[in-house]
C-alpha cells in the first residue's frame, strides 16, 4: 500500500500548469480571491518537481503544454495523487480529447473563454472530492495502524475468522487449543476497535486480509 503523507494544512490548494503568463496571473488572482491557496506552474515537469500535498488539491491543467502535454501530465500522475482532481482548460477541444480526459479521471473540462463562475464552481467540487478522498486515505491509515499492533498470530488468526472458520477449525489449522483462539480472537476484537464480526470482516476486506495458504 502507499501511504499518503499525513495532513500538515488543511488550506485548499489549487495547482495551475499553463505556460501562458496572462493565463496564470489571471487565474492566480481568481483562485485567491475564490479563497483558496494558488501554486502556478509553467510546465508539467516543473509541477512534478513539486513534493505531493497533504491538504485538499486540485489541478487547474492547460491541454497543450510545452513539455509534456495535460494529457499526458495527467497519465503520469494517475496512480499517485487519486486524491487530487483535474480540471483541464484548453484553447480548442474536441470530442475524443474531453472523452479521454474524462474516462481518466477529469472532473471537468472547460474550453477557453469560459466564464468564472464555471471554473470556481468546478474547482468546489473538486476540493470537495479531495477532502473526501484524503479522509477515506486517513481512515485507511488508521486502521493500518491498527493491524500493525497485531501480532503474527493475532493476524493469522484474524485471517480465519473473517474467512468465516469457526474457533475449534482455527484451532485445528493452527495447531493451538481452543482456548487459546478465543484468547487470541478477543484481542484481536479490542486492538482493531471492532464491535462485531461484521466490523472486523469490513476492515479485513479494505486492507486486504486474505486467509493464509
Amino acid at each position: 500500500m502507499t501511504r499518503a503523507p499525513r495532513p500538515t494544512d488543511d488550506v485548499p490548494i489549487v495547482f495551475i500548469v499553463d505556460d501562458d503568463d496572462e493565463v496564470r496571473e489571471s487565474l492566480e488572482t481568481l483562485i485567491r480571491v475564490g479563497g483558496w491557496r494558488p501554486e502556478t506552474f509553467a510546465s508539467a515537469r516543473a509541477f512534478l518537481e513539486r513534493p505531493r500535498t497533504a491538504a485538499p488539491s486540485c489541478l487547474v491543467l492547460d491541454v497543450s503544454l510545452p513539455d509534456l502535454n495535460g494529457l499526458e501530465l495527467q497519465a503520469r500522475i494517475a496512480g499517485d495523487r487519486t486524491d487530487m482532481p483535474i480540471i483541464f482548460i484548453t484553447g480548442y477541444g474536441d470530442v475524443p480529447m474531453t472523452v479521454k480526459a474524462m474516462k481518466a479521471g477529469a472532473v471537468e473540462f472547460l474550453t477557453k473563454p469560459f466564464g468564472h463562475d464555471a471554473l470556481l464552481s468546478a474547482i468546489g467540487q473538486a476540493i470537495e472530492r479531495s477532502r473526501a478522498a484524503l479522509a477515506r486515505e486517513a481512515a485507511l491509515r488508521s486502521l493500518w495502524d491498527r493491524y500493525e499492533t497485531l501480532s503474527r498470530r493475532e493476524q493469522e488468526v484474524m485471517a480465519l475468522v473473517v474467512a468465516g472458520l469457526l474457533n475449534k477449525q482455527i484451532a485445528a489449522e493452527l495447531g493451538i487449543s481452543e482456548t487459546t483462539v478465543k484468547g487470541h480472537r478477543g484481542m484481536v476484537m479490542r486492538k482493531m476497535h471492532a464491535d462485531s464480526l461484521a466490523d472486523l470482516v469490513n476492515m479485513a476486506a479494505s486492507l486486504g486480509v486474505a486467509r493464509p495458504r
